[in-house]
């Protein structure tokens, strides 16, 4: 049997949105955010290191998580040096038929006791039952079992549901961890939302990137020489490379020209922040700005009240924008503990085929008049899985103005499942109830902004971007 990774404690582990941290090749999407020496892999699985509050109906036995679909090109960032869903090395020692049967036989019974959608999308899950065990019995190489497995849980036809050979699923589990080890310049990027080029969501800290002068929203048109981004729309793992090599970008400012810039590679060790600044608006209000890129990462919940209490250090805002227009998902656990900091209570529910249970943050968290002043969402076609729910959820009670385009529609609570020879699976077990309207479930839908405004964000400074100037015009007019 399929046995889950649990860590209980007053709390259930919710883990996330992982549609993918990744690509479309083994349904992992975690769109984006990757740092370009550092990109997240495909079909990573998110594990959170503290728990949420524990509803009073358990909930399905893996470890929760959702996340964006593989099916979009723009989706996810191949990197160097990582392992990627689809091309994982295979063990070094062949398995035996049976332990191969083994597996099988449990993630195809996991499938069928807790898929989402009881008729399996038209699929004939007896048949393929059939089918892939004739297969295994007629002998498979670990490489061709996994791949195997893959497309078992491919054929489904959600692009969220995946499979992780172990190798993958050992690579989720340390990005998770919320730490970055890797050789490569320094900086976590994201193809840009006209899929021409990379942008740089993040420079690590004393990395060679910040030392070069680069910085969050620059443009890397090319390294080497050589287009960053494919013809499919994807990010090239062409800046990576061994320590001591050098790599020549082409980078962009906001405004200015493109300019060549050598930079040496090195290993990097370091975790990442979220971006933040206190801006000025038209009416003179004090407001903060937070680039909130993932919930992919144990440490986020820490990260985001560190970066509330430095903007309110020298005094108190009038009001947040928080912009979620690149994130690409990641834990519940993580992203109910930021929405603890703007709500309280019960926030919706999850509904699996045999139960449903709530969101519930408990009693909230004010951080400053975090659950006070105006706060406005911006969000947009990057915005997937717990990067759609957050904002969804924060509109649907009223807590929240969103602004950008409507988000993509990937919403669904995916369970992490481990099997006894280190792989994983990830599963679509339940859909997300908002409290108000619960009816209204943003499955294939995507969550609608209150006001639509085009996504150009990688073209301009914070201070002078269309929507951020929207956010600061909306607080402005509140009283």
């Amino acid at each position: 049997m399929a046995t889950t990774t649990t860590t209980t404690t007053n709390r259930i582990l919710f883990w996330l949105l992982i549609f993918l941290a990744a690509i479309s090749l083994t349904g992992l999407a975690c769109r984006a955010i990757a740092p370009t020496d550092w990109a997240p892999t495909p079909t990573l699985i998110v594990q959170v290191s503290e728990p949420s509050p524990e509803p009073s109906v358990t909930p399905q036995t893996g470890q929760p998580d959702t996340t964006p679909p593989a099916s979009d090109p723009t989706a996810i960032a191949n990197a160097e040096n990582l392992t990627i869903p689809g091309t994982a090395t295979p063990a070094p020692t062949q398995m035996p038929k049976d332990l191969q049967m083994r597996v099988f036989e449990d993630l195809w019974q996991t499938v069928n006791d807790i898929y989402l959608y009881p008729d399996f999308n038209g699929l004939d899950w007896d048949a393929v039952h059939t089918e892939y065990s004739q297969k295994i019995e007629a002998g498979m190489s670990n490489d061709a079992f996994y791949e195997a497995m893959r497309e078992m849980i491919h054929r489904l036809g959600d692009n969220h549901s995946a499979f992780l050979s172990p190798d993958d699923a050992k690579a989720a589990a340390e990005e998770l961890a919320g730490s970055y080890n890797y050789v490569g310049i320094g900086v976590y990027i994201s193809p840009s939302p006209d899929n021409t080029r990379a942008v740089i969501l993040f420079v690590f800290e004393n990395s060679p990137a910040e030392k070069a002068g680069l910085k969050a929203r620059d443009s890397i048109l090319s390294a080497n020489g050589e287009p960053i981004i494919d013809e499919d729309g994807y990010l090239k793992s062409i800046i990576r490379g061994p320590e001591g090599t050098e790599v020549t970008v082409e980078v962009q400012t906001p405004g200015e020209a493109p300019r060549m810039v050598t930079i040496t590679r090195r290993a990097i060790s370091s975790n990442i922040a979220l971006p933040h600044t206190v801006i000025t608006s038209p009416g003179g209000k004090r407001i903060g700005y937070i680039f909130l890129f993932t919930f992919y990462n144990s440490t986020i919940p820490d990260l985001f009240k560190e970066a509330l209490a430095d903007m309110t250090a020298e005094g108190p805002l009038d009001g947040l924008i928080i912009d979620d227009r690149e994130n690409g998902g990641g834990s519940i656990a993580a992203m109910s503990d930021v929405l603890s900091y703007f709500s309280s209570g019960v926030l919706g529910h999850f509904a699996s085929r045999q139960q449903e249970y709530a969101l519930d943050v408990g009693s909230g968290t004010d951080l400053s008049g975090s659950q006070s002043y105006p706060l406005v969402i911006l969000i947009g076609k990057g915005s997937y899985s717990a990067g759609e729910l957050f904002p969804g959820i924060l509109k649907n009670i009223g807590r929240a103005y969103l602004i950008g385009e409507t988000t993509n529609g990937v919403v669904e609570t995916k369970y992490i499942y481990d099997f006894e020879d280190g792989s994983q699976a990830e599963i679509s077990a339940e859909v997300f109830r908002p409290l108000n309207n619960p009816d209204k479930i943003w499955q294939n839908v995507g969550v609608t902004p209150d006001l639509e405004v085009a996504n150009v964000w990688d073209q301009y400074p914070v201070e002078q971007e269309p929507a951020v100037i929207a956010g600061m015009n909306y607080i402005d007019s509140q009283k």
